[in-house]
């Protein structure tokens, strides 16, 4: 019976010749699309996708909804949209620990990041900071360093699950360092955040978005930016290489529709999307965040396709030394 009902709804969009129904990108969207984030709420592609969805269902004239599925470092959700139908309703606010990570490191995924899916455009991209609880016992990046490497395992760093961007930026960040803390993994950035604002874990390893506007509130301290140069967004948090540290990421979000999408609707979307990176609100609230709008030719679903058949290659053989040498 439910091959039955897959065929039927098959034909109903592509029709006996195989091929998308001419009217159907030109009525695309007729419904509500389902955006599915693949990490609890509030965390940072949480807080990317509904800036940026919010003005893409504006150009689309239709709402866009926001659906948290967290869980085994964004690999649920993934698959989840994987498996769906291919007819534009069912998208992915995927990251670079969705689809670079987390494969490597969580077993048994189901779903090839290169092949499962059609990317539609990149969102966002931000470096990582590297933030601890407002009292832990260091007043500069010099005295965290020389801490972390005295009392070893006795720290406890926070992520927000294996696979998820922080993750990888903790397994990065204590390669280039050659410390070995206690990692303990959460259901997302959000509540891992939370236990350090409480003073339950040590330090966090996250993309700027998440975690700028808790350094200017002052709940956390902000010892480390991931870059060449310090972010307008957090003037006070020296960079990589100010602090001579060989630390260098840049940790990108995007949105996927399930391979198999007619070219029309990824189109149709990937437009949706240009427009919304072009809003000057949008562009204010990612930089007050601390992130990075792409530029034009970044935005493309080819562009971004290559990026992250690029990326996959490029840290795939890190991840593995990392996870290997620190876990």
């Amino acid at each position: 019976m439910r091959t039955l009902i897959t065929s039927l709804m098959a034909f109903a969009v592509f029709g006996l010749s195989g091929m998308p129904h001419a009217g159907l990108a030109q009525t695309y969207p007729a419904k509500p699309v389902t955006v599915v984030v693949p990490f609890p709420a509030g965390g940072p592609s949480d807080v990317v996708a509904r800036i940026v969805t919010e003005h893409m269902s504006r150009t689309l004239r239709q709402q866009m909804v926001i659906e948290n599925v967290g869980g085994a470092g964004g690999t649920l959700g993934s698959a989840r949209v994987a498996a769906a139908q291919p007819d534009g309703y069912t998208l992915l606010a995927g990251s670079m620990g969705s689809h670079v990570a987390a494969p490597v490191l969580t077993p048994n995924v189901k779903y090839d990041s290169e092949r499962d899916f059609e990317p539609i455009g990149l969102t966002a991209h931000s470096p990582a900071v590297i933030v601890a609880r407002k009292d832990f016992p260091a007043t500069n990046l010099n005295e965290f360093v020389s801490y972390l490497k005295q009392n070893g395992d006795k720290v406890k760093e926070a992520h927000g699950g294996v696979g998820a961007s922080s993750h990888m930026a903790c397994l990065l960040f204590n390669r280039v360092l050659d410390i070995r803390p206690t990692l303990v993994a959460y259901r997302g950035t959000a509540p891992a955040m939370n236990d350090l604002i409480g003073g339950h874990v040590d330090f966090l390893c996250e993309q700027s978005v998440s975690v700028a506007e808790q350094i200017k509130a002052g709940t956390v301290r902000g010892y480390v930016v991931s870059a060449n140069q310090r972010l307008a967004a957090l003037p006070d948090v020296p960079s990589a290489k100010e602090g001579g540290i060989n630390y260098q990421m840049s940790i990108w979000a995007g949105i996927f529709a399930p391979k198999g999408t007619p070219k029309e609707i990824v189109t149709k979307l990937s437009s949706a999307l240009d427009k919304a990176l072009d809003d000057p609100s949008v562009r204010k609230r990612l930089a007050d965040l601390g992130g990075s709008f792409p530029a034009k030719q970044e935005r493309t679903p080819a562009s971004f396709t290559r990026l992250v058949k690029a990326e996959i290659a490029r840290w795939s053989p890190i991840l593995k030394a990392a996870s290997l040498t620190t876990q």
